[in-house]
């Protein structure tokens, strides 16, 4: 039996999604829950790895598991077990030709960026800061020209090992509630380092050290090191993925899609 779940992490207190040797993972995290209520181990495929300080709100996974759980049974007994920092959302049956990642359509991350003087506090490690007065209408001008198709090598890690860096953008929108910046951004797959790295160069045009036009002058240049600096993980929120209709899996509510 396949099962899909839907997972929300703060990632602040864990080493990335990925498991790894000697350090706390998010991954290590919901196996060894699940792994408790299956009364067996549980090996997780999500639809995202995320990196060290970055958090989930729409996270999903699956596994298989011949165990027979009801869903309430796989949700509260795995929240049970796990640390507060991670919660599963839904869990649900579905078909063994549903991959976590390979079936998704679409991706979205959100960027969260506290735009004032005074540095934060509780907010520390889930916003990003940024002192300088960021003007959100010439970030909105800047982000257009990403929009679509392209080469997005210069906005990708020089690690990254994706066999291909074209990717399509179908949203990036940059809109002000107070002293918070929030960074929508929309595409059929990231890069490693994508969304952090467009956030870097837009947050450089706000605040006034670049044109608009720069953000395409990089693309087109195709070149990581002529890009701008990669901005922090704590603002980074993965929100939610798209699937195909007939997988029929739980959406997030409008009001569980806040920051």
């Amino acid at each position: 039996m396949r099962m899909a779940l839907g997972v929300e992490y703060d990632g602040s207190a864990f080493s990335g999604w990925q498991l790894q040797d000697g350090v706390r993972t998010v991954q290590g995290c919901v196996e060894a829950a699940l792994s408790r209520v299956a009364d067996h181990p549980v090996r997780v495929a999500c639809a995202g790895r995320t990196d060290a300080g970055v958090h989930a709100r729409g996270q999903v996974i699956h596994f298989d598991s011949d165990a027979v759980r009801t869903v309430r049974s796989w949700v509260f007994g795995a929240n049970a077990n796990l640390p507060r920092e991670i919660s599963l959302l839904w869990a649900q049956t579905t078909s063994d030709d549903f991959h976590a990642r390979f079936s998704a359509v679409r991706r979205r991350y959100r960027y969260v960026i506290l735009n004032r003087p005074v540095r934060p506090t509780f907010l520390a490690a889930r916003v990003s800061w940024d002192y300088r007065v960021l003007n959100e209408k010439s970030m909105t001008a800047a982000a257009a020209y990403l929009i679509g198709e392209h080469d997005f090598t210069s906005y990708r890690a020089l690690a990254c090992q994706a066999k291909s860096p074209v990717r399509t953008l179908y949203r990036l929108d940059v809109t002000r509630q107070d002293d918070l910046l929030f960074i929508d951004i929309e595409a059929n797959g990231f890069l490693h380092h994508m969304v952090r790295n467009i956030a870097g160069v837009l947050m450089a045009i706000g605040a006034g050290e670049r044109d608009p036009q720069w953000a395409q002058q990089i693309l087109e240049m195709r070149d990581r090191t002529v890009g701008g600096v990669t901005a922090p993980p704590g603002g980074l929120y993965f929100m939610e993925v798209s699937y195909p209709e007939h997988f029929a899996l739980p959406l997030l509510e409008p009001s569980a899609m806040v920051w």
